[in-house]
C-alpha cells in the first residue's frame, strides 16, 4: 500500500504531484473526484492549518474528513497501533495522521490496508514541503537552478524540504548553530539527490554563506512542540539566526522570505519582515490546502 511518510515516497512523482496542485487550483480537473471517499484525520497535537486545510481539501474534492484527537480514539488509551490501522481500513479510504513520533506514523502505515498520509511528525512534514515549493514557483517561476536557505533549527521542515529541493533542481542551504544540524538519516539522502540532479547542499553556522545567491529565506519557530524543557537555551543559540532586515539584506535582490506558521514575531522573525513585501507567508499557507488537495487525489482517486 502506497503511503506519503516521508518525500522521499514521491521522489519519481513529486513533479507529477505538483503540477496536479496547479491544476486542481485552477479548477482544471473534474468535478468532485473523490466523492463517497473519507478521510480519517488523527491529531496527536494541536493545528491550524493542517486540520482545516485537509478538511476544507476533502469536502471540495466531494469527500468527507474525520476529526480525531487522541481523546477520540482507543489508541490514546492503549489500544496498539496496529489494531487502530487494521480497524480504521475498514471505515475510511484514507488516513492523515499529525503525530508526535515518526515512528508511529511508520508503524500505522505498516499494518494500514489503505494510504496513510504524514501531516507532521517530529521527522518530516512532507505536505507543508510541497506547499512551499508550489508558491516558490507561483513567486519566482520555474524550480530549476534557483537556490532556498533555511535559517534556524535543522527540524522536520528544514529535513523535508532538503529533500524536495534536489529533486526540482534547487540548491539549498542550512543556517544553524552547532548542534542544531538536520539529521544525518536526511543530509545523507538529501546528498545522493542532490548528486543525481547535479544540485548543492550546504549546511553551515556560517550566515554570510548560506545567504549567498539566496531567492528564498525559511525559518521556523526555534522551540517546536516537545522542545520546550530546552526553550530558555535554544533563545540564546539561535538569537544570532534571527531573521531579520540585515539578514535579509544578504539574499538576492527579490529574494521571498517563507514561514510555516505560526511564527513568533520578534524571536526567530522581525515583524518588519514577516509583514514586509517580501513575506509571501499567506500564499504559502493557502498552498497547504491544494497541495494536500493533490496528495489526496493522487493517494485516493480510484
Amino acid at each position: 500500500m502506497k503511503s506519503l511518510l516521508s518525500i522521499s515516497d514521491i521522489k519519481d512523482d513529486v513533479r507529477y504531484i505538483l503540477d496536479l496542485a496547479i491544476k486542481i487550483k485552477a479548477g482544471d480537473v473534474e468535478d468532485k473526484p473523490l466523492e463517497g471517499k473519507t478521510l480519517a484525520m488523527i491529531f496527536q497535537k494541536s493545528s491550524t492549518r493542517t486540520r482545516v486545510s485537509f478538511d476544507v481539501g476533502m469536502y471540495q474534492l466531494g469527500g468527507r474528513g474525520i476529526f480525531l484527537s487522541s481523546n477520540d480514539l482507543q489508541m490514546g488509551r492503549g489500544e496498539p497501533i496496529s489494531d487502530t490501522a487494521k480497524v480504521l481500513s475498514r471505515f475510511v479510504d484514507g488516513i492523515m495522521i499529525r503525530a508526535i513520533k515518526h515512528e508511529d506514523v511508520v508503524e500505522l502505515a505498516k499494518y494500514s490496508d489503505v494510504p496513510v498520509i504524514n501531516g507532521l511528525t517530529d521527522f518530516e512534514h512532507p505536505c507543508q514541503a510541497l506547499a512551499d515549493v508550489l508558491t516558490i514557483k507561483e513567486h519566482l517561476g520555474d524550480w530549476k537552478g534557483r537556490k532556498i536557505c533555511f535559517v534556524g533549527d535543522g527540524n522536520n521542515v528544514s529535513n523535508s524540504l532538503l529533500l524536495i529541493a534536489p529533486l526540482l533542481e534547487m540548491n539549498m542551504s542550512v543556517a544553524c548553530p552547532k548542534g542544531y544540524e538536520p539529521h544525518e538519516d536526511i543530509l545523507k539522502t538529501a546528498h545522493e539527490y542532490a548528486a543525481e540532479h547535479n544540485t548543492e547542499i550546504i549546511v553551515t553556522d556560517d550566515i554570510g554563506v548560506a545567504l549567498e545567491n539566496v531567492d528564498v529565506v525559511f525559518t521556523d519557530v526555534w522551540v517546536s512542540m516537545g522542545d520546550e524543557a530546552e526553550k530558555a537555551q535554544r533563545e540564546i543559540d539561535f538569537a544570532p539566526f534571527q531573521v531579520n532586515s540585515d539578514l535579509m539584506s544578504l539574499a538576492n535582490d527579490g529574494a521571498i522570505f517563507m514561514h510555516c506558521l505560526p511564527a513568533v514575531r520578534g524571536q526567530e522573525v522581525t515583524s518588519e519582515v514577516i509583514d514586509g513585501p517580501q513575506s509571501v507567508i499567506y500564499d504559502e499557507a493557502e498552498n497547504r490546502m491544494h497541495a494536500q488537495k493533490a496528495v489526496l487525489y493522487y493517494y485516493l482517486k480510484d
